[in-house]
């Protein structure tokens, strides 16, 4: 049983003139995403994209992308004629499947300074070659409790949008001060701090940007010093 702290100062860091991303695992460049992989977890990226900038269109096939809007909107289009804004409390599921192309953009014009703000995470499916699909949940609603809410799983009897793989779940909360959740327990962990800062048991303070990853445990207490907002992907697999 293992508890890991990655500070934010630690993640791995890439930029050009319209994109900040800070990624948990490598993921800009010739990196073995499978090697650097926690779980099943692949990829997870804090992105900040400059007003009226974003990724053109390419391909993606095989991949189960989950991505959640911190700050601003988020535009998205794809092969599928799927198209959409994506904002805070929505979360956007793609699934790959057999190849899909998208664009996925700052909704903010250039003149504006909304700048737009995501956690983008990659999955892998459970099987290949799955028909590729798209689906959006607005869980703004279920996150004003302030308990941890289920936003995406592939796990049978589970809420939130749904995964093409059965052994994952993901989580948030959004926590007021002295407010807290406990962390499923599961053989792979990735607890993220995603806004705020928590006090984490066993671990202690955390702040924006932080991550724990943790194996074989859980049932942890998270408790918020300030206005929080914690995501947990609870994963019953690995890599293989």
């Amino acid at each position: 049983m293992t508890l890991t702290l990655v500070r934010s100062a630690e993640r791995h860091h890439w930029w050009n003139e319209w994109l900040d991303s800070k990624q948990s695992f490598p993921a800009t460049g010739n990196y073995d995403l499978a090697a650097n992989a926690h779980g099943l977890l692949m990829v997870h990226n804090e992105d900040t994209v400059f007003p009226g900038e974003g990724f053109d269109s390419h391909h993606h096939q095989n991949m189960e992308i989950l991505t959640w809007v911190l700050e601003g909107t988020l535009e998205h289009t794809d092969s599928q004629g799927n198209t959409g804004q994506i904002r805070p409390g929505t979360i956007q599921r793609m699934s790959a499947g057999t190849g899909i192309r998208h664009t996925e953009r700052n909704a903010s014009s250039r003149s504006s300074r909304e700048k737009l703000r995501v956690v983008q995470m990659w999955i892998p499916p459970d099987a290949d070659g799955r028909v590729p699909s798209y689906e959006e949940l607005d869980v703004r609603g279920e996150l004003a409790s302030g308990e941890l809410v289920c936003v995406a799983s592939g796990m049978p009897d589970v809420s939130g949008v749904r995964i093409g793989n059965r052994f994952v779940a993901l989580h948030v909360a959004r926590l007021q001060p002295g407010q807290s959740i406990v962390v499923p327990e599961a053989p792979f962990g990735h607890v993220f701090v995603a806004d705020g800062s928590a006090v984490f048991e066993d671990i202690g303070d955390v702040v924006q940007g932080d991550a724990v990853r943790l194996t074989g445990t859980g049932g942890q207490r998270v408790t918020a010093s300030t206005a929080s907002e914690i995501m947990i992907w609870e994963m019953h697999a690995e890599f293989a």
